[in-house]
């Protein structure tokens, strides 16, 4: 399993990587790995309000559909409208190419409630 260092984690399994006021988000490896091959993504709207800890978007992989969960609370400034043609870069790229929004964050201390890696690490294994 692949666990970048610089990034926040939530309970939920999805991943955050801050820059500035802005945070970009999508599942974790352990996440995407868990639910197989994902054949489809339902991303928000970019000007949509996300809360932390309400769902905000859906996977659907060969065994199951899942919430996704917004890690921090914001205004979506940016959706990755790639995943709509091809959502297995979630399978195949996380952190990179599978990422699912940017929040425009409202809150940033909302950060320090979500895990490093290495705590995130502890509750996957």
């Amino acid at each position: 399993m692949n666990y970048p260092d610089d990034l926040k984690y939530a309970p939920n399994h999805e991943w955050v990587r801050r820059t500035g006021d802005t945070a970009r988000m999508g599942i974790s490896d352990f996440a995407q790995d868990a639910l197989g091959d994902i054949v489809y993504v339902e991303l928000p709207e970019a000007g949509a309000t996300a809360t932390a800890g309400e769902a905000f978007s859906e996977v659907e992989s060969t065994k199951s559909v899942s919430d996704v969960y917004a890690p921090v609370s914001g205004t979506i400034t940016a959706v990755n409208h790639a995943l709509e043609d091809n959502p297995k870069l979630v399978n195949s790229d996380p952190y990179g190419d599978g990422w699912f929004a940017e929040i425009e964050m409202t809150d940033p201390s909302e950060l320090e409630a979500l895990m490093d890696m290495t705590t995130y690490r502890t509750t996957t294994e």
